[in-house]
């Protein structure tokens, strides 16, 4: 059975299960859990009356912005009349309960878990607490985000680090490759977990062992993720991630789960200082700080965004993360295999367990960027429109697969 099928597998023998789960008032928020429709095969996980833009579009556009579920905007609001009418309970009783959900959902403990502002922020805590000498280097490869590049290349001027580039081959960068760049000079391997150019899903613990057995540290870039499939921080191996609630957790902005592996939490010092970080207040003037990972949170958090990513997660919970793996993977898989048949290039390589696709048109791109406007299918378009990013998440149908097929097929 191949690795696509076997999902697909599951998500039909869970399917049966899920009706009968029971209902139980959330004890933070005071409202019950999402009700999820029956599954079927215009709905197969029974989540689309959760996202009010699948009334609307075919949104295969989660890659760049998840919509917000109906239980987040809840949240949302929820905290909105809090602040309006200054009562109903802690503002920081959602965020706790975020931190709960989220080390569970993805293998972590509690206190290896910060609460950041945005996804960069917790490479610049990294970079920031490590001592740097000239000649370190910083492993990455070429499907890395943005972000990443600008940061080391910072680095590479202040400090004179080397920053060595793994190229992809075929949509992958392959791991010999990683191990040709990396000596005991390699100070990080960082690496976007899931690329947002083209989908690529790293292997994480062949990477993490790889770094480790040259005293380096693996850090993953986790913001196409997470939300996007079942795993277990602690078993990848990874010594930092971030990412954040606004794509594949269906939450907003402003809330980036930020993850230190526990041996990491006496050394990696925060970047800046504020009273969020205060545990016991001493005599003149002077402060225990946290030692935990809420010693990067230097201020309030998002009090907002974290109650949006709280009833987000619930609702992933509820569905399962391995149910959205199975379903979201199998439909990327169809879409690469029908632009392929359509002579279009993939960018994305083939059995890659992510529910991004990404491909070369070979069209005008401002007639296809029209035809898919018309339609109402939303998608990306990156490198000055030759390239197409499309996203797969829990809400997508075949139908909606078959919307974004049918304009390309009508154009080549």
């Amino acid at each position: 059975m191949t690795e696509v099928s076997r999902r697909s597998f599951l998500k039909t023998t869970a399917a049966a299960s899920l009706a009968s789960m029971p209902i139980r008032i959330d004890p933070v928020t005071r409202h019950p859990p999402p009700r999820l429709a029956t599954p079927s095969q215009e709905d197969p996980l029974g989540v689309r009356g959760e996202f009010p833009v699948t009334e609307e579009q075919t949104y295969l556009n989660t890659a760049s912005t998840g919509p917000l579920s109906r239980i987040a905007h809840e949240a949302l609001t929820g905290y909105a009349e809090k602040r309006l009418r200054r009562r109903g309970g802690a503002l920081s009783e959602a965020e706790a309960s975020a931190r709960t959900r989220f080390a569970r959902l993805f293998g972590a403990d509690e206190d290896e878990i910060g609460f950041l502002y945005a996804t960069s922020d917790g490479e610049n805590i990294v970079t920031r607490a490590m001592e740097w000498r000239a000649g370190d280097n910083v492993v990455v490869d070429e499907l890395h985000f943005t972000t990443t590049f600008v940061l080391y290349r910072e680095l590479e001027k202040r400090h004179g680090i080397e920053l060595r580039v793994v190229p992809a081959h075929g949509g992958r960068p392959p791991i010999d490759e990683y191990a040709a760049r990396t000596d005991d000079r390699t100070r990080l391997l960082s690496v976007a977990w899931v690329s947002n150019r083209n989908g690529y899903r790293h292997d994480l613990p062949p990477l993490a062992e790889l770094a480790h057995a040259h005293g380096a540290y693996l850090y993953a870039d986790a913001i196409q993720a997470l939300g996007a499939f079942a795993t277990n921080l602690h078993d990848e191996g990874v010594d930092f991630a971030c990412g954040n609630g606004y794509k594949w957790m269906f939450a907003d902005f402003g809330c980036a789960p930020f993850y230190v592996r526990r041996e990491h939490l006496s050394w990696l010092e925060p970047d800046r200082y504020g009273h969020g970080q205060v545990a016991e207040t001493l005599p003149g003037n002077r402060f225990r700080l946290r030692t935990n990972a809420e010693k990067y949170e230097h201020a309030n958090v998002a009090y907002g965004p974290a109650a949006a990513l709280d009833a987000a997660l619930s609702l992933l919970d509820r569905v399962g993360l391995d149910r959205i793996e199975a379903h979201t993977v199998s439909l990327a898989a169809e879409l690469r295999a029908g632009v392929a048949g359509l002579g279009i290039e993939p960018f994305t390589p083939p059995d890659n367990a992510s529910p991004i696709v990404s491909f070369y048109h070979g069209l005008d791109s401002q007639t296809l960027a029209r035809e898919l406007e018309t339609k109402d299918i939303a998608v990306t378009f990156q490198e000055e429109g030759r390239l197409v990013r499309s996203a797969v998440a829990m809400f997508n149908t075949r139908g909606d697969i078959d919307r974004l097929l049918g304009v390309l097929a009508a154009l080549v």
